[in-house]
């Protein structure tokens, strides 16, 4: 799975795969092609979203530890 995939073009992707299997426009040859590549795509978001939810949270975590200028 290549990392270097931005979580917008991986969701896009996966979208389409979603698109393309409800509506029955893939065969049965490629079904599980197209399975294999939905769940790489779902990892690599999910593991973008968490290391965002790190990241955000370690900056407010900062923040709050900054005492006010006031």
């Amino acid at each position: 799975m290549e990392n270097n995939i931005t979580y917008e073009v991986a969701f896009n992707e996966l979208r389409k795969i979603e698109a393309e299997i409800q509506n029955e426009s893939v065969s049965v040859d490629v079904l599980a092609e197209k399975i294999k590549r939905a769940s790489e795509l779902i990892a690599l978001c999910q593991s973008k979203l968490t290391k965002t939810e790190v990241e955000v949270n370690k900056i407010i975590s900062q923040m709050e530890q900054k005492p006010s200028a006031q």
